[in-house]
């Protein structure tokens, strides 16, 4: 069986149905890239996946281990949600991060809050935090910001704050890293710095799902791409199937707008 496994993932949102029997699964390492029109459910499906949004139907299984069951109420208690969420990281489109905190507490803000429940927390409490210390400057060492750690968001620049919020997600050491058009809010002279970023995770075999427009950087870094349309899966398969030769005609006209763009 695969590392993450989903089947049939439906969602609706009053009559509109937003996903439609989504099926797909990801191996540990694997970079899978998601595209698509606007509205064809890419970011629900990424909301489903860490719990944002609770499926109406469907099965989410992680590293063999059932941890969403439409069908099922005891994979949906609120008291696990927070727990499931840990095996998804989340970058988000806009960098959602704290104004009133520095970039340092930014990124290990998430991981103190959790260590605060561990039992010998009281006892150990200086070497936990400085561990969690530690690993929040190595991570935005990783991400090109270990002059930055004192700066607070608004000092830099949006393309350092997306850096900042992908070094934030990996600090909870997520299972897999979803990123939701993590270049869509940064002017285009910044999207490069973030998707070199993006890539040298991708070499260093980090299992990512990412949602994007950046088709060339799909063609590139991706191991599959999976193309959405009205809340279906519509193909997938290698990048250079699904962009040299799609199978689909949508997968052919959405392509085709997107080259003409």
């Amino acid at each position: 069986m695969a590392f993450l496994e989903v089947q049939g993932i439906e969602k609706c949102f009053g009559n509109l149905k937003v996903l439609n029997k989504i099926d797909f699964s990801l191996e540990k390492g694997e970079v899978i890239a998601i595209i698509g029109s606007s509205g064809s459910g890419k970011t629900t499906l990424l909301r489903c996946l860490n719990f944002l949004e609770r499926p109406d139907k469907g099965r989410i299984i992680v590293n063999n281990k059932v941890i969403f069951d439409a069908s099922d109420p005891t994979t949906q208690r609120e008291s696990e949600v927070r727990k499931k969420r840990l095996h998804f990281g989340l970058v988000f489109q806009n960098f959602n991060l704290f104004p009133q905190y520095t970039v340092l507490k930014n990124v290990t803000l998430a991981a103190e809050l959790l260590a605060r429940e561990r039992p010998d927390f009281k006892q150990e409490k200086k070497a936990i935090l400085k561990e969690i210390q530690e690993r929040g400057k190595l991570l935005l060492s990783q991400v090109g910001l270990s002059d930055k750690l004192d700066y607070y968001p608004h000092m830099i620049s949006g393309g350092q704050q997306q850096r900042v919020a992908i070094a934030r997600a990996l600090a909870l050491e997520p299972d897999i890293l979803c990123f939701d058009e993590p270049t869509s809010a940064l002017d285009p002279e910044l999207t490069g710095e973030v998707l070199k970023v993006i890539k040298n995770l991708a070499e260093r075999n980090t299992t990512m799902i990412i949602v994007t427009h950046e088709m060339d950087f799909a063609r590139d870094v991706a191991d599959r791409v999976i193309f959405m349309d009205d809340g279906v899966i519509v193909e997938q398969g290698p990048p250079e199937e699904v962009f040299g030769n799609p199978k689909e005609e949508r997968t052919k006209q959405f392509l085709t707008r997107y080259n003409k763009n």
